[in-house]
């Protein structure tokens, strides 16, 4: 099936979330340990499903003070500056090349101020942002797709092709949806089954021009 819409995970998939959190935390003095980074994942996994409805730089700071006792301002600092993380190194040349032929948006946990740093990071601006404070859920909430379904007004099929490192909040809620999926291997990622798996989205972008 040849794509007409790719929507992206963003950190993690596009962005190096790993990378961009150790990062930070060792410019706290608090370097990350084996483990804890899925702790952290996990922690704001949960925190995402709580009410009311908290921002994606609140999430974090809650889960670097519950899971690593970081300090609330030390913690905050880090939740704001999460879209100035950096991409994989392989994203922004594979982005422009996808958008030459297809829309390609973005459907992330994070803020709206995140999509602003991260696109200048990425060096582009997507075909669209849909994030999480925008839409006022979290993924995998089945909520936030069907409103990414209404903004775009593309009702899910095949011809949707939804991009990410990571099963839990993405790929299997895709799938159940009727999308194409398409698992990326990052060095963090939670694989699950998907219709195309790919090393990086340069392979992506080869797959996809192969499909046209």
């Amino acid at each position: 099936m040849v794509p007409r819409l790719l929507t992206f995970d963003i950190f993690g998939t596009v962005i190096d979330w790993r990378r961009g959190l150790s990062d930070a935390l060792a410019r706290a003095g608090r370097p990350v340990a084996e483990g804890e980074f899925d702790r952290i994942v996990d922690r704001q996994g949960a925190l995402e499903q709580e009410r009311p409805f908290r921002t994606y730089r609140e999430i974090t700071k809650h889960s670097l003070v519950d899971v690593l006792g970081l300090g609330p301002a030390e913690a905050d600092a880090i939740g704001a500056g999460v879209g100035t993380w950096p991409p994989h190194p392989d994203a922004p040349a594979a982005l422009k090349r996808l958008m030459t032929v297809v829309p390609c948006v973005a459907t992330t946990n994070s803020d709206i101020a995140h999509g602003e740093d991260a696109q200048r990071a990425l060096g582009l601006r997507l075909a669209a942002w849909i994030c999480a404070e925008d839409v006022r859920c979290y993924k995998p909430d089945p909520a936030f797709w069907r409103e990414v379904s209404r903004r775009l007004g593309v009702e899910p099929g095949p011809a949707w092709w939804h991009v990410s490192a990571y099963a839990d909040y993405d790929l299997d809620v895709a799938a159940r949806l009727g999308l194409t999926t398409v698992f990326v291997a990052r060095p963090h990622a939670r694989p699950g089954p998907a219709v195309h798996r790919v090393a990086d989205l340069r392979e992506l972008a080869e797959l996809v021009g192969g499909h046209r």
